[in-house]
């Protein structure tokens, strides 16, 4: 039986934001960015661990390089598809083991070897130029990529002109677009990571669905005007996880679901980040409980539809 209210079929459940928990994608300087941080909060806990040790952790877990244990733990928890983000660090951190061609090469053959489990948004940092503009086209057109990932925090904000080619090209194929927003590694600056420079390019580029990372819980006020606001701008709730406490109770996604924009909220689970099942279980779990007044349609839609509704939408040649 379903665990949705109004006992319907149980729903398709797509994850809308996750990663290869690979090292051939992330650089060295971001783990260890993210281990400096892991360090202070156990060290002042009276936990010390070396910064040596965190990161040998993280690439012992950042060793799924083909995306056969992340298809595991997507069986395990119910999710039919994933949409696998790439975002190019190589411009602002290029201690990384692979260049973005060769990493767009890889996600190509991830993508050919789980065939209809996977969709793929490729990201390419602006500065590149014309070469990087080549390179995502070929993603789309060639490998099969279904929309752009951007990261500010490598150096550039949503609306910097260095993207308008990037934008025109998703706009003419209604290709969505997923941008990071708020803090990151420390190896990063957070500054250009703010939701309100989506507000000008969704303002131009009316086709495009931008999907703004994390909007759930960082700069959320933001984020929510903006997905009420602009009909084009979504948000999405991984990290969301870790605001739900053990009792199951989550001020925050109470406000974020009573914000009249379920039509635009998307489900995800930050993988390998998040990568715990019990929390990201927590999660599907809390959107489903009866108690927090979510309708049935509504609830579709959190899970899978909106997220469906975005990938339907590309037209023939943007796939």
């Amino acid at each position: 039986m379903s665990d949705v209210p109004g006992d319907i079929d149980e729903p398709t459940l797509i994850d809308g934001h996750s990663h290869v928990a690979s090292t051939r994608f992330t650089p060295l300087s971001f783990l260890e960015g993210v281990a400096d941080n892991i360090e202070v909060k156990l060290r002042a806990s009276g936990f010390p661990v070396s910064r040596s040790r965190i990161i040998d952790q993280f690439q012992r877990e950042l060793s799924d390089h083909q995306g056969d244990a992340q298809i595991a733990a997507m069986d395990r928890a119910g999710i039919s598809r994933s949409v696998l983000l790439l975002p190019d660090f190589s411009f602002a951190l290029p201690d990384v083991e692979l260049s973005i061609d060769e990493m767009f090469q890889e996600h190509r053959a991830i993508l050919q070897r789980h065939a209809g489990r996977f969709d793929v948004f490729a990201g390419v940092d602006p500065r590149w130029g014309q070469d990087g503009l080549d390179l995502f086209i070929r993603g789309i057109e060639e490998y099969g990529f279904s929309g752009l990932k951007l990261y500010p925090p490598c150096g550039y904000q949503a609306d910097d002109p260095a993207l308008t080619p990037f934008y025109e090209y998703c706009d003419a194929y209604r290709l969505p677009v997923l941008l990071h927003i708020g803090p990151t590694s420390p190896a990063l600056s957070f500054a250009p990571a703010q939701a309100m420079w989506v507000d000008e390019p969704a303002r131009r580029y009316r086709n495009i669905p931008f999907i703004l990372a994390h909007g759930a819980v960082n700069d959320q006020a933001q984020c929510i005007q903006l997905c009420k606001y602009r009909p084009n701008v979504y948000l999405d709730l991984s990290g969301a996880q870790h605001a739900i406490d053990a009792r199951g109770n989550a001020p925050v996604l109470t406000t974020l679901f009573q914000s009249e924009i379920n039509h635009k909220i998307i489900f995800g689970t930050d993988w390998p980040i998040n990568n715990h099942e019990a929390i990201n279980k927590r999660l599907r779990a809390f959107i489903v409980d009866p108690d927090q007044g979510i309708g049935a349609a509504d609830v579709r839609l959190l899970l899978s539809g909106n997220m469906q509704r975005l990938l339907d939408g590309i037209t023939p040649r943007g796939r």
